[in-house]
């Protein structure tokens, strides 16, 4: 699908909330990220995909830096956006439940799992163990 013209869009359960990505394209890739209060993103990095994430609703807290043992936390509004270059660790918290806009280069599966609090691992996503994930959350 990587390069073409998505005509619906695309929605994929997380055990922290869901992605729906609504552009893929050679150039550029775009997503909505919704997640819920209490809950966060892996701690990770990106070898080759920068994005920019625009916190449009929620508060979240932002994990970011070179080194896992030295990273810097920021409080985000809505409103408030931060640009992610490759090799970038970061990790998003939300304090609140949160939507966020992602714009990103077009590398959509290139995620490196440092650290994560539902046992993922690994580089890469994968999609049936986010979609078993959730559905184990959502019914506790």
């Amino acid at each position: 699908m990587r390069g073409k013209f998505l005509r619906e869009l695309i929605e994929k359960p997380k055990p922290w909330g869901r992605e729906i990505w609504f552009a893929w394209t050679d150039k550029y890739a775009g997503k909505i990220l919704e997640i819920k209060k209490g809950h966060r993103f892996s701690l990770q990095l990106h070898a080759q995909k920068t994005e920019t994430q625009f916190l449009m609703q929620g508060k979240a807290k932002l994990m970011i830096g070179n080194s896992p043992k030295k990273l810097k936390t920021i409080i985000m509004e809505a409103g408030d956006k931060v640009d992610i270059f490759q090799g970038t660790i970061h990790r998003l918290e939300a304090l609140e439940d949160s939507l966020i806009f992602e714009v990103s280069t077009p590398e959509l599966d290139d995620v490196i799992k440092l650290d994560d609090d539902y046992g993922r691992t690994g580089q890469g996503n994968d999609d049936k163990l986010d979609a078993k994930l959730s559905k184990k959350i959502k019914s506790k």
